[in-house]
């Protein structure tokens, strides 16, 4: 069967609310069905390519009213997707934002083929199950019942699938710089917190985005004597950047918490066991030993060591052209995630301390833009925690500072508040997943969120 005749009839089924998969018998919910059909729509970054998505997308938006327009890049095959189901415009509109590319994958070491939306044991597995087309999945659907239950609406509905979220440079950005009146809205959900699943089913807590950690690029450049490889000098370039490298390996910039970091960690304490719970209040008011202490134990997990600080990872290594030339220079790219707010010039400081070596230079980003958290007083975060509350009534909900980025600076830098969420509850083990092999949602986790979204968003644009 080709890929636009399957694409084509995948578009009608969803019409339904249950179908059956005949491979394995199992009943799948209308979003579940989707999320299988956007995995079997290969868009690993690199190339990205996102036309065969949007081919996929529109009939089922059209069918519903939905006006649609895709809007090209300077690639081709790279495109941004909208979707508007007008309301009568007495508020301004809800911007719906998933990325449709997703990373790529190592085959061999996945046990199902990572582009074919299998279900098995009540998971769709693939690439982007959780990041993001899980939450492409669920988003469209909740706008799609808008449309089919008729619901009378203030404000217009905006559901955009995004372009190159995962590569750049074509993503959000461009696409504000050059489309900003599609994508203007009152406020947006993007991907972002977590809705976290205890070992026995329950979830734990649901913590929504407010801000994201700043993604920047650190330069360490080396210079040394260029000669023979026969007559090793002292100053070796690469050499003078492994050393500094050996040193990143066992240094942490110190603890930094927000002010939703606060809020998230205190609700944390209310969700562990008494042991934990005493680490996270040590770790939020201690005495400095004890602060140290939490930290140690608390690192132990990276998810929480990468909330607390800022971050470096060495990603990128250039130096030497022969394998008889000792290279005159060398350079290594270091991924640095700020706490929002941090000084990049005091980072770069911090570091020419540490590696304390002449031969090297810190070359810190020619500017970093500054963000402003979103307000947690919007009606959108308000109705959004309000419907997480009455779906998972056991759950702490939480803002959070996503310890990863996303494309949300696009309308956080205009003013445009930004709430991130994955919204379908994981555990621990299916959140390792993601960016990994067998990532993979549960249809049950994907039922739960898109109920959970579109009674948020029938709350923020509802008629009144």
């Amino acid at each position: 069967m080709s890929l636009r005749f399957r694409l084509r009839a995948s578009a009608l089924l969803l019409a339904g609310a249950i179908v059956t998969v005949p491979a394995s018998a199992q009943p799948v919910d209308s979003t579940a069905l989707l999320l299988q059909q956007v995995i079997r729509v290969n868009t690993a970054n690199p190339p990205g390519r996102t036309q065969a998505l949007a081919e996929l997308l529109t009939p089922m938006f059209t069918a519903r009213g939905f006006e649609v327009e895709v809007v090209p890049t300077p690639d081709s095959a790279k495109v941004h997707f909208f979707a508007r189901l007008r309301g009568n415009g007495t508020r301004k509109p809800v911007l719906l934002a998933a990325h449709a590319d997703v990373v790529g994958v190592e085959r061999e070491k996945w046990t199902v083929d990572p582009f074919e939306g299998v279900v098995k044991n009540g998971d769709v597995y693939g690439r982007g199950a959780i990041d993001f087309k899980g939450g492409l999945a669920v988003f469209a659907r909740a706008a799609m019942l808008l449309a089919d239950r008729k619901v009378p609406l203030d404000r217009d509905i905006i559901f955009l699938a995004e372009a190159d979220e995962e590569g750049m440079p074509l993503n959000t950005s461009w696409l504000a710089k050059t489309h900003w009146d599609r994508m203007d809205a009152e406020f947006s959900l993007n991907e972002g917190g977590w809705i976290i699943k205890r070992d026995d089913g329950k979830v734990r807590y649901v913590s929504i985005s407010t801000a994201d950690k700043v993604s920047t690029m650190f330069r360490l450049v080396s210079k040394g004597t260029s000669t023979h490889s026969s007559m090793p000098l002292p100053d070796n370039a690469l050499v003078t950047v492994g050393k500094a490298l050996a040193k990143l390996a066992s240094f942490d910039f110190p603890v930094e918490l927000t002010a939703e970091q606060r809020q998230f960690f205190t609700a944390l304490a209310k969700t562990s066991t008494p042991a934990d719970a005493t680490l996270y209040r040590d770790l939020l008011n201690g005495t400095p030993s004890a602060r140290a202490a939490a930290d140690r134990e608390l690192s132990k997990d990276p998810l929480v060591h990468s909330l607390i600080r800022t971050t470096i990872a060495p990603v990128i290594m250039n130096g030497g052209f022969r394998s008889n030339v000792i290279p005159g220079s060398a350079e290594a790219m270091l991924n640095v995630r700020l706490i929002p707010g941090t000084d990049t010039r005091k980072v770069a400081d911090a570091l020419t301390a540490l590696f304390n070596d002449p031969l090297l230079t810190v070359v810190p980003p020619a500017n970093t833009p500054v963000v402003p958290p979103s307000s947690t007083e919007t009606e959108l975060y308000q109705a959004l925690a309000a419907e997480s509350k009455a779906q998972w009534p056991d759950a702490e909900v939480t803002p959070y500072l996503f310890q990863a980025g996303t494309d949300a600076g696009a309308w956080r830098g205009r003013g445009v508040p930004v709430y991130g969420i994955y919204p379908y509850p994981i555990t621990m083990d299916e959140l390792k997943r993601m960016h990994g092999n067998d990532e993979k949602v549960s249809i049950e986790s994907l039922r739960q969120g898109t109920e959970m979204i579109y009674r948020t968003l029938v709350r923020v644009a509802g008629k009144r």
